[in-house]
């Protein structure tokens, strides 16, 4: 991150969308594609005849607009569809190491992929290659490894249903379950928490839920930029009568107040106001007040037996009632407050909102996922919600909200580092072969030092993953990385001895077979499975469809006799998706209050409060998004609801700190992790924005921030980066001098 000189600050926004949305969103679209494109991909966009977008995994509604998609899916497919192609001369111009000095920025404004290109071993130059030495030069790296667990195939979210299944399907068979994938930077406290309390990983609710709660609690998220269609379903049940509560440390625009542009009151009027009560809470802090929000609880029926608890549905489905309320008998007050910055009254309204709704939903994203304890965290959230038997009934149920579109239909489709055994068991016997056992490595220790060949599906791991410095010189000791992808990223700037990039069809591209068009699938937030096909011409007719690619790989390392007949993947695909809009998987605890964990039963789990402890004079610091941005790709420099155009070298402060540490508004200052290593991890030159955060909380922008986050920060049980609350020191610098 580099200070900009055209950094431009102004105050926060109060709404989200409206015509701002239109203004920045259509320029775009045009200028990158071009209108005849333009039109025809955001058409389509979607639609049940279209193409999904990879902005983020929200769901579609049944009934869909002509319009059905919102601002950053717009520039999303402008980004992916652009017609601007890297030139061949391109190569030779920009050697790897004068690409480690660019920014994500610069790196995805020059186009797309659209060749093979190779790096061989102790070269600063990519050079174009043919695909077919591409995949020699893959097979020949990995038949001389000593054990297939040297290999690693990570897996980023826009990859396919039908792509991923294959690329676990090939790890597998060559003999390693080291699968890491995006999730295990993001939801995998989701999945662990939820699976030892309910026995599924996913939301437990439907789209149509949304519009038939009575109270949705929306916490440790920013819908308004990450997914903002799901703004749209808010406002169809505040009109249905719901009530809203925003629980965040910073008071993103939407979650305040939506301008639909799709209405003339959206454009034109007042908008829909969302929040009916915002909890400006501490990072961190959740666990504390889900535990005294489920006290209040206990102590309302304490106070009139038999009328707030749902005592039928807690005899029938769950397990550990009796020791949970003696739990938190002990929990202190005092506690809750230091750790939430709260007060009693704001508890004791939600604790009322809650008690009052018969329907509740409780949604969450990475605001909740990336803390040290993230997992017991969400299994609080699980305890609130089952106490009033807020799981298998319309209108209520938990609803994690994953960030990238198929990351979901990764994880159902195998690509998981800890399958459990039932599905290696099937897969054993579909496929007459015995997969390795042994668990493998996630993200995290895929950049300890260990890999020798690291293949990448999509993403841009170096940049994603924590302890940037760290990744960058792991990924540097293998002998070979290979990266499958649209456009440059970091990824293909820091790579192994030897490096490849594959070039990608991308969701918007036609991919035709010999047997005819193809389609491939998804998996959204809320577990519906649809088919789409891409709908514009590709920019290059040497670029392959990512299952295409993988099938030959395959078929190169493991050879022609493998039996799994790796030629007929590019184009089997299943029946099932070809029913128009999908079908939605199974759901035992959302479709029929069945529990598939060991005693059949929902677990009422046990966490002991345990809060953050911020020394004197250091402040809480959590990674997040700019407004146009998706994942680690950035559109522009802007991030228009915060108030920031043309720079990312910000820190948000609350003004009472700045006052405390004695800092001016508009000063630069380095960021300092503290972690205890004994190593100094230090993000430079950012200048402070006074902003209303929580008290003693900052913010800046991931993945920059990434460089703070120790390898071994990670929280309990998932393994996740806790991006989210690190302690930090901020010290004074003078201001950059440009030239």
């Amino acid at each position: 991150m580099s200070p900009t000189k055209d950094l431009v600050v102004s105050a926060p926004k109060k709404s989200a969308v409206g015509v701002p949305s239109l203004l920045a969103s259509s320029p775009l679209a045009l200028d990158e594609m071009g209108p005849v494109r333009a039109v025809k991909t955001l058409r389509h966009m979607n639609q049940k005849d279209g193409f999904d977008c990879s902005s983020c995994a929200w769901p579609d509604p049944p009934n869909r607009k002509v319009a059905e998609f919102c601002e950053n899916g717009a520039k999303a497919v402008a980004w992916e569809a652009d017609t601007l192609k890297v030139p061949q001369s391109f190569w030779a111009r920009h050697p790897v190491s004068e690409l480690k000095t660019k920014s994500e920025y610069w790196l995805g404004s020059q186009g797309r992929l659209v060749e093979p290109v190779y790096k061989p071993a102790g070269a600063d130059h990519y050079r174009p290659i043919s695909w077919d030495n591409a995949f020699g030069i893959i097979g020949r790296e990995l038949s001389t490894l000593e054990s297939p667990d040297q290999a690693t195939s990570y897996t980023s979210g826009p990859a396919s249903n039908e792509a991923a299944f294959i690329y676990q399907l090939f790890a597998r068979a060559f003999g390693t379950n080291n699968l890491p994938d995006c999730s295990n930077m993001c939801h995998e406290s989701t999945g662990k928490a939820m699976e030892e309390s309910i026995g599924v990983g996913k939301a437990a609710i439907h789209y149509e839920d949304f519009a038939k709660s009575d109270l949705i609690i929306i916490m440790g998220q920013n819908p308004g930029t990450n997914h903002p269609r799901m703004l749209t379903a808010l406002e169809e049940a505040k009109e249905a009568g719901a009530s809203i509560i925003a629980i965040n440390p910073l008071p993103e625009a939407g979650l305040m107040k939506f301008k639909n542009p799709q209405r003339p009151r959206g454009l034109i009027g007042t908008g829909t106001d969302l929040a009916d009560q915002y909890l400006k809470i501490r990072l961190a802090g959740d666990m504390a007040l889900m535990q005294a929000l489920a006290k209040r609880v206990f102590e309302a029926e304490d106070a009139a037996p038999g009328s707030v608890l749902d005592h039928l549905f807690l005899e029938q489905h769950c397990i550990g009632l009796a020791e949970y309320r003696e739990h938190l008998s002990t929990l202190r007050e005092a506690d809750v407050l230091a750790a939430t910055g709260l007060d009693s009254a704001q508890i004791d309204e939600l604790a009322r909102r809650y008690m009052d709704a018969e329907n509740v939903i409780i949604t969450w994203a990475m605001g909740l996922t990336q803390h040290k304890k993230a997992a017991p965290t969400i299994q609080e959230v699980m305890n609130v919600l089952l106490l009033r038997g807020n799981i298998g009934k319309p209108g209520a149920g938990p609803c994690p909200i994953r960030g990238h579109s198929n990351v979901q239909g990764d994880r159902t489709m195998g690509i998981w580092e800890k399958k459990p055994e039932a599905f290696m068991d099937k897969l054993a016997a579909e496929f007459d072969f015995d997969p390795p056992r042994e668990h493998g490595m996630d993200s995290v220790q895929s950049i300890q030092g260990k890999i020798k060949v690291l293949l990448a599906l999509d993403g841009n791991l170096v940049h994603a993953v924590s302890d940037t410095t760290i990744a960058q010189e792991a990924i540097g000791l293998t002998w070979l990385s290979v990266q499958i992808s649209t456009k440059l990223n970091r990824s293909h700037a820091y790579t192994g001895d030897a490096a490849l990039i594959l070039p990608t069809l991308g969701r918007s591209d036609i991919d035709r077979q010999g047997s005819g068009t193809q389609f491939v699938s998804v998996e959204d937030t809320v577990c519906a499975v649809h088919a789409f096909q891409g709908r514009v011409e590709p920019v290059s007719a040497k670029m392959l469809s990512e299952v295409a690619i993988i099938a030959r790989m395959a078929l190169r390392v493991l050879g022609k006799d493998h039996p799994f007949g790796w030629e007929g993947f590019e184009e089997n695909y299943n029946e099932k998706v070809r029913v128009l809009g999908g079908f939605i998987l199974a759901h035992p605890p959302r479709d029929g209050r069945v529990f598939p964990t060991p005693s059949g039963k929902a677990l009422i789990l046990l966490n002991e409060l345990e809060a953050l402890a911020l020394p004197a004079g250091r402040q809480i610091l959590q990674s997040l998004r700019s407004h146009d941005q998706f994942n680690t790709t950035a559109s522009s420099l802007n991030d228009r609801y915060r108030g920031v155009r043309k720079g990312r070298n910000v820190l948000f402060v609350n003004p009472a700190d700045l006052a405390n540490l004695s800092l001016p508004d508009g000063s630069y200052v380095d960021v300092h992790s503290e972690a205890g290593d004994g190593v100094d991890r230090v993000l430079r030159s950012l200048r402070i924005i006074s902003y209303p955060t929580a008290e003693g909380c900052t913010a800046t922008y991931f993945p920059e921030a990434n460089v703070l986050v120790p390898l071994a920060a990670t929280a309990e049980g998932s393994n996740t980066p806790i991006s989210k609350s690190l302690i930090v020191r901020l010290e004074p610098v003078p201001a950059p001098v440009f030239a």
